[in-house]
Order: structure tokens, then C-alpha cells, then sequence
């Protein structure tokens, strides 16, 4: 059985190390440290079904001459049609300066591609001889002015890789060492999704990961990027876990954290330029809105939440499950009573060891 420090040599050897364009911090902050703030948000559904096949043509041809065709305008690319349509180019992964690291994992700087950007992160990587299961972290909002790299989800990711996941924790584009796109915000942050994805796709290739064997797991805003990564790319993840998600009806979010803040007054109105008013075109911000494509999910999902968030209500978890369930998907809501936005021990002990033990079942 060749030694860590072989396994290690093996890895180096494929991927390319020291690529990034800045190293890591020197310190890390000790979680979120802001509120959730997502950026902008949904509405009702259409009244028809956004995942039904369309009936096949009539088996008896038309007389009547066909007319030409009109193409059919593409998705905006603040909807969730625009991720499920994407092409999506992911890999790439490359290690950086090594710090962090403990007896049970080393720990890298790392950066991926997605869809032409360069996006950095932190990982974790088990001591021992792989190949290992492997987990996405997507964080909550934190102002990308002031994120630093790897700056959240210490917790889960050093608990998972003490128990034999490699742990990549995402930046997202726009934060620490990431690529910028100015876009991303009138875009509903969309972006966010599609670094989460690019980043399973990423993991998929690496030759320490369990190739098949990767989860993703989101907290607050990472909630909702979960959700939307579920339905835009099903099939992709195994399993994945939300801890106080925001709402799967982007409305919800767009209402309290954009439309009623001062301070994002510009953005509340580059949003509705594009799109209208959730009041005015409820379809068209239906389409923005993971809840309207639930029947796409095929991955089972682990919600927890705290009946005392001051953030994001624990009633939006439970129209989500709800939303779920009438669409028969697989979806596990687990409540910690007087819980806050994020949970403190011994809340999040018990939370963690759930997720362990659905990571456990779902990726054998």
C-alpha cells in the first residue's frame, strides 16, 4: 500500500501546482459574518408544466404549407432555463501553496475553471490513500469586498475531511482570488451556480477523488445555489445537504434583501429593467425561481434548519420541502429548536453528524 507522502507525489504529478495568481491569506475569518443577502428573486409559477415532454407531432401530415419557423428566443440568463441549457465547462483543478494542513489532511489553495473564468477555493485533501469521496462547499453571503479566500464553513470542512471526504470549499467568482464578472448580480448571481457545478466537474477529474461519489453542500445563499445546481444539472451530485437555506421562490429573497434595502436601490432597479416586476410579470420571474423546475431533482436532500433564524425564516424550508414532496422527491428536514441563522453547538454537532451519516448512506 504506497505511503501518504507517495499518494501525495502521484497527485502532483497530474495536477499543476502553484498556479494561482495570489496566495492564500494568512488568517481566515471564523464563519459568515454578515447576513444572508441574497440578490434577487422569483415569483409564481406559470400555468403550465416547465418540465413536461412535449406530446409528439400528429402521426397524419398537415396539407396546409408549414410556415417558416421562428427561432425561439434563448432563456434569460438570469433563469434557471439559461443554467439548464448551459454548456457547462468545468475541470482544471490546480493546488497552490500548501497551509492548514493537520494530521488527518493537507490543505491547499485552489483554483478551478468554469466556463472561462478562473474560480479560487480552498481544499482539503485526506491523508492516506485515496481515492476518496468528495464534497462541493458553497458558502453564504459574506460582502465580496471584504471575503477572503476560504474565509467560511471551516467547520464542515474540517470535520468531513477528518472523516475521509476531500472538502473543496468554493469562493465563488467576484470574491478573493476569483475572476470578475460584473454581470453576475443583474443576473440574479446565477454565476454562483454555475461555479458550484463547474466544480463538481472539476472534482469528477481529479485523480483523488471517488470519481461519482461527490456531494455538494450549501449554507444560507449556498442553500439556494444547492437548489438550482440540483435541477440545472441533475445527475452530477449525489447527494447534497442545505443548512438554513434561503427561499426556493426568488421573489422572497429579491423582496427582503434587495428590494426594501436603500442600499441596493441601483441593483433592485438594473433587476427590474430586465425582468419587470415580480407583481407585473409573475412568469417571468417564475422562470428565475428553482421551486418552478422541482421535478428535474433526481438526488436526495437533507435540509437543517433553526426555528430561530433571523434570516431566513424556517417557514421558506418548509414550503420547500413541501414543494418537493408534491413532486415526490426524496427530501429530509431536520428542525433545531430555538436554532439560530447559524447553529451554535450542540445544535451543530448533532447537525453535522446527521450529514455525515446521510453522506454515508447516499455515496456507498
Amino acid at each position: 500500500m504506497p505511503s501518504a507522502r507517495a499518494a501525495l507525489a502521484a497527485v502532483a504529478t497530474v495536477l499543476v501546482l502553484g498556479a494561482c495568481t495570489a496566495a492564500p491569506s494568512a488568517t481566515e475569518g471564523a464563519g459568515a459574518t454578515s447576513r444572508t443577502a441574497y440578490g434577487t428573486g422569483p415569483a409564481t409559477s406559470p400555468t403550465t408544466d416547465p418540465t413536461a415532454v412535449p406530446a409528439p407531432p400528429s402521426a397524419t401530415p398537415s396539407t396546409s404549407p408549414s410556415p417558416t419557423a421562428t427561432p425561439a428566443p434563448k432563456p434569460d440568463p438570469a433563469s434557471v432555463p439559461a443554467l439548464i441549457a448551459m454548456r457547462y465547462v468545468g475541470g482544471n483543478l490546480r493546488l497552490g501553496r500548501e497551509g492548514g494542513s493537520t494530521n488527518a489532511y493537507r490543505q491547499y489553495f485552489v483554483s478551478y475553471d468554469s466556463n472561462g473564468l478562473t474560480v479560487s477555493g480552498r481544499i482539503n485533501i485526506p491523508r492516506g490513500t485515496g481515492p476518496f469521496p468528495a464534497v462541493v462547499l458553497a458558502h453564504g453571503y459574506v460582502d465580496p469586498a471584504a471575503y477572503t479566500n476560504g474565509e467560511t464553513m471551516l467547520r464542515e470542512r474540517d470535520h468531513l475531511a477528518r472523516h475521509g471526504y476531500v472538502t473543496l470549499h468554493i469562493d465563488y467568482r467576484n470574491h478573493a482570488q476569483s475572476s470578475r464578472d460584473p454581470g453576475n448580480d443583474a443576473n440574479l448571481r446565477t454565476g454562483y451556480t454555475v461555479d458550484a457545478i463547474n466544480a463538481g466537474l472539476a472534482l469528477d477529474k481529479a485523480p483523488f477523488v471517488d470519481r461519482g461519489r461527490i456531494a455538494l453542500i450549501g449554507r444560507s445563499m449556498g442553500g439556494g445555489v444547492v437548489l438550482s445546481a440540483l435541477v440545472a444539472r441533475p445527475g452530477l451530485f449525489r447527494a447534497a445537504v442545505a443548512y438554513a437555506p434561503v427561499s426556493s421562490d426568488t421573489v422572497d429573497n429579491f423582496d427582503k434583501w434587495v428590494r426594501r434595502d436603500s442600499s441596493r436601490a441601483a441593483a433592485a432597479r438594473d433587476v427590474i429593467a430586465r425582468l419587470g416586476t415580480p407583481e407585473a410579470q409573475p412568469a417571468t420571474w417564475a422562470t428565475t425561481s428553482p421551486r418552478t423546475y422541482f421535478g428535474r431533482i433526481t438526488e436526495p436532500l437533507l435540509i437543517h434548519h433553526g426555528t430561530a433564524d433571523e434570516d431566513c425564516p424556517l417557514a421558506w424550508s418548509r414550503e420547500t420541502v413541501a414543494a418537493l414532496k408534491a413532486k415526490g422527491k426524496s427530501v429530509q428536514l431536520d428542525v433545531y429548536p430555538g436554532g439560530r441563522h447559524t447553529l451554535a453547538s450542540p445544535q451543530w454537532d448533532t447537525s453535522i453528524r446527521r450529514t455525515e451519516a446521510f453522506l454515508a448512506t447516499h455515496l456507498r
